[in-house]
């Protein structure tokens, strides 16, 4: 029995205190592994040697660095991210981000920087320029993900009656150019000979639209909080778009400078949970609102309002009734389901307004429908909460 490589397996997965298991041999490998999971699920002791459970897990920064060496060296990356979240969560391990030492083998990810966003406060100097570092690898991964995609949509919605006379084949305006050559179609050999070629304008002279971002600063956000911040960056860097970034609680924060510069600034500067005052920040975002045709306001909320939600419902219809593009995202993740205010999600979907989850690899699609003026209630479908 102790041969089967399923046996062993059920016996980490099921601890030593299983009778039925009790008696199977594990390997080094699986020794180390048997104990890494003890440690964290059984209220056992970790050692940091290859079999012993002698002191606390969360006692000192050497054995909770060999514990973490030692999950992300026997464990795949996205087993070492749900430990991690266990430990802080089951354990109260938040001295994960207090010591560089045992900072440095954290394995980054989205919940870790969520971690880090609520505990910025209490990390010590220290071990500050070591957490700044692994939000920044987490930033940098999203932005990879994301940039190409969504300035290659805002670029096309924007340009599509844009034209130039400078010839590239990429920016190529096919449907405009057979439409004013079809008169040269010939007929015998059933091939349009166009005479002149139409090309879309590559580069932004003026700002085109005007893009707001407001958002929840609420602790249920984080993951959206993560995204937004990044694709405030990739906005703020497009000459075309004129963006402004706010982020609210029951105060309103202008993070707009911070997210053009940097947007691991910017989540530092985001303080998770407090209270909700939807209203108060949708107020203070209308005042960037010159054409409102050519303004696309999104509104990234739980929709758990604190405030006056009377006020909020009729500000955001007078946004979407004067033209501005309105787009409620309840998240922004790839995360399951969200938890949301279903009461007044469904009154703001009633006043015309979408009002969705998305996950960050739609968000191209969806910027590019808005700008181009396109029906978004094609997005909405029915959201089960979390």
């Amino acid at each position: 029995m102790d041969n089967n490589p399923n046996i062993s397996r059920w016996r980490l997965i099921l601890g030593s205190g299983t009778q039925a298991f009790s008696q199977v041999n594990l390997s080094e490998k699986e020794s180390i592994m048997d104990a890494a999971l003890a440690a964290l699920y059984d209220d056992t002791d970790y050692s940091g040697n290859s079999g012993g459970k002698k002191s606390g897990l969360g006692a000192s920064s050497p054995h909770l660095a060999k514990w973490l060496t030692d999950v992300r060296t026997f464990f795949p990356p996205d087993v070492v991210s749900i430990i991690q979240s266990d430990a802080i969560e089951r354990k109260g391990l938040t001295k994960l981000f207090f010591e560089p030492e045992t900072l440095k083998n954290v394995s980054p990810d989205i919940s870790m920087v969520a971690t880090l966003m609520a505990l910025k406060g209490q990390i010590p100097e220290k071990s500050k320029a070591t957490a700044r570092q692994l939000v920044k690898v987490v930033v940098d991964e999203i932005m990879k993900r994301l940039e190409t995609s969504l300035c290659r949509a805002v670029t096309g919605a924007l340009n599509k009656k844009v034209h130039s006379s400078i010839s590239h084949f990429a920016s190529t305006d096919w449907k405009q150019t057979i439409n004013r050559n079809l008169k040269n179609y010939d007929t015998a050999t059933r091939r349009l000979m166009p005479e002149k070629f139409y090309f879309f304008e590559r580069g932004q002279k003026r700002k085109h639209w005007t893009v707001i971002l407001d958002i929840d600063q609420s602790g249920s956000m984080a993951d959206s909080i993560i995204y937004s911040s990044v694709m405030g960056s990739i906005f703020a860097s497009m000459p075309a778009l004129n963006t402004h970034v706010v982020a609210f609680d029951t105060e309103v924060t202008d993070l707009t400078e911070l997210c053009r510069n940097d947007p691991v600034d910017m989540l530092f500067g985001i303080q998770l949970g407090g209270g909700t005052d939807i209203n108060k920040s949708v107020a203070y975002c209308s005042q960037f609102i010159a054409d409102p045709r050519k303004t696309l306001f999104i509104l990234i909320s739980d929709l758990y309002e604190g405030g006056v939600r009377k006020g909020l419902l009729r500000r955001l219809s007078e946004m979407h009734e004067a033209g501005v593009k309105v787009i409620t995202l309840l998240a922004l993740s790839d995360n399951g389901k969200p938890d949301y205010d279903v009461n007044l999600a469904k009154d703001v979907s009633k006043a015309g307004i979408a009002c969705f989850a998305c996950s960050p690899d739609r968000l191209p699609e969806l910027v590019e429908a808005a700008l181009k003026g396109f029906d978004l209630k094609r997005f909405e479908k029915p959201v089960e909460r979390g």
